[in-house]
């Protein structure tokens, strides 16, 4: 319950901040003419689905050019199969890959946090499909806890150096000793990779 008050004060702090920025990145995302946010079921709490908000950082026909890339590459299927991501990504925009790599297309994640779908920090949100692939009998003390914005692997060097194994690790690192202190500690770190990554 106090995690949870906390996380409310936060967006509130937050948000007199967070509010001009997303209005400016909604115009800047929506200028192809397509939606500027994009939505995902994600399995939070309990095993609850919701909608997880993102600014969209990938071209509307994503799903279609990830099939062909998969489908032509054998090296493209073998890096997705091992993490679920491309280096050379071909569905991500080049204003996409800003916000990707500063988190700021996860700023719409602030109305999940006021809804009670996820936390401000906490194990990354995953899909139905990753918890069968990936957790087993972990899944249970996974779903124990609300989803975060913000978690071990965004500080941690994200997909860019750490395989997908490893973040389940992480996931669960963090479910088995929840601090108030270490929530602390993760929020300081991802303000200090998001001024890092914007730097670059």
């Amino acid at each position: 319950m106090f995690k949870r008050v906390l996380d409310l004060a936060l967006v509130i702090l937050i948000f007199p901040v967070a509010f001009p920025v997303m209005l400016v990145l909604m115009v800047l995302v929506a200028s192809d003419g397509s939606s500027p946010f994009y939505a995902q079921t994600r399995v939070g709490r309990h095993g609850r689905m919701f909608y997880c908000y993102k600014f969209r950082s990938m071209v509307p026909d994503a799903p279609e050019r990830l099939a062909a890339v998969l489908a032509a590459d054998p090296a493209a299927a073998a890096e997705w199969a091992f993490n679920r991501k491309l280096t050379n990504d071909p569905r991500i925009t080049r204003f996409g890959r800003f916000i990707r790599a500063t988190s700021l297309d996860e700023l719409p994640q602030l109305w999940n946090v006021l809804r009670g779908d996820m936390s401000i920090v906490g194990p990354r949100p995953v899909t139905e499909e990753e918890i069968e692939l990936h957790y087993g009998r972990a899944a249970r003390r996974l779903l124990s806890v609300r989803p975060g914005v913000t978690g071990l692997w965004q500080v941690s060097g994200r997909s860019d150096a750490v395989p997908y194994d490893e973040r389940v690790r992480m996931d669960m690192a963090y479910v088995q000793s929840i601090t108030l202190l270490r929530d602390a500690s993760i929020v300081l770190r991802t303000l200090l990779v998001m001024v890092k990554r914007a730097g670059n």
